[in-house]
C-alpha cells in the first residue's frame, strides 16, 4: 500500500421540513446510536433552512482523488488507528427538499495525515436513501503540513452537476492557518461513548 501525505447504526428520521429546520442532529434531540449499548448525547439545533438556501461551497478536490472507489458506508477497518467517527446528514436542494439517490464519494487521510494511493483504504462511495440521508463511518483524519483536518467529498444528484468540497472539524487550531478552510464547511460534532458523531447537510444547486 502506498501512503502519501497531502495537504448497524440507525439513521436520522425522515426529513420533513420541521425536522430539517430545527430537529438537531437527530430527531427527538438525540444523537445516533453507534450500537444499542452506547449512550446518546444532544447536539445544537440545526440552523433554520429557508427556500433559496445557499448551495454548499465548492472546494478543490486536491491531488489524491481516485475514481472507482468501492461502494460502502464503512471506511473504518478492524485495527485501524484513530478516533472513530460517524458522519450523517442529508443531501438537500436549495428549496430544502431531500435528494434521493445522490452519489457521495468520500476520501481522506488516515490519522497520521497519509493517503492510500495504491488502494482504496479510507475511500468509498454511497448513495443517499429515499429521504436524502447518508451515513459514513470512518476515522478522524490527521492534520499535516499546511492543512488542518478535513474530509473530501464529491456529491452528485442524479443527472446533476458534481459538487466537490471538503468538510472541516470545529475547534482545530490549524483552522486559523489553513488557507482553504471555510467556516461554512464545518461539521457539527459531539462525543458519543468513545465515538465522534458528526452532522453535515449538503445543499446542491
Amino acid at each position: 500500500m502506498t501512503v502519501t501525505t497531502e495537504g448497524e447504526c440507525p439513521m436520522i428520521d425522515t426529513p420533513t421540513r420541521r425536522v430539517v429546520l430545527g430537529a438537531g442532529v437527530f430527531a427527538a434531540g438525540s444523537l445516533l446510536m453507534i450500537d444499542g449499548s452506547m449512550a446518546q448525547a444532544p447536539l445544537a439545533p440545526t440552523p433554520e433552512c429557508h427556500d433559496g438556501e445557499a448551495a454548499t461551497l465548492p472546494q478543490t478536490e486536491g491531488p489524491f482523488f481516485k475514481p472507482s472507489s468501492p461502494e460502502r458506508i464503512e471506511l473504518l477497518e478492524e485495527g485501524m488507528a484513530g478516533q472513530p467517527i460517524e458522519l450523517v446528514g442529508f443531501v438537500l436542494t436549495r428549496a430544502c427538499k431531500p435528494v434521493a439517490g445522490a452519489l457521495l464519494d468520500f476520501w481522506q487521510a488516515d490519522d497520521k495525515g497519509r493517503y492510500d494511493n495504491s488502494g482504496f483504504r479510507l475511500r468509498g462511495h454511497q448513495f443517499s436513501d429515499a429521504e436524502g440521508r447518508y451515513r459514513l463511518r470512518s476515522v478522524v483524519p490527521g492534520a499535516y503540513v499546511g492543512r488542518t483536518r478535513h474530509i473530501h467529498v464529491k456529491v452528485q444528484p442524479r443527472g446533476g452537476r458534481v459538487l466537490t468540497t471538503q468538510l472541516y472539524f470545529p475547534g482545530e487550531s490549524l483552522n486559523r492557518t489553513d488557507g482553504l478552510f471555510r467556516k461554512e464547511l464545518l461539521m457539527r460534532t459531539a462525543k458519543n461513548a468513545g465515538w465522534l458523531a458528526g452532522r453535515f447537510d449538503f445543499v446542491v444547486g
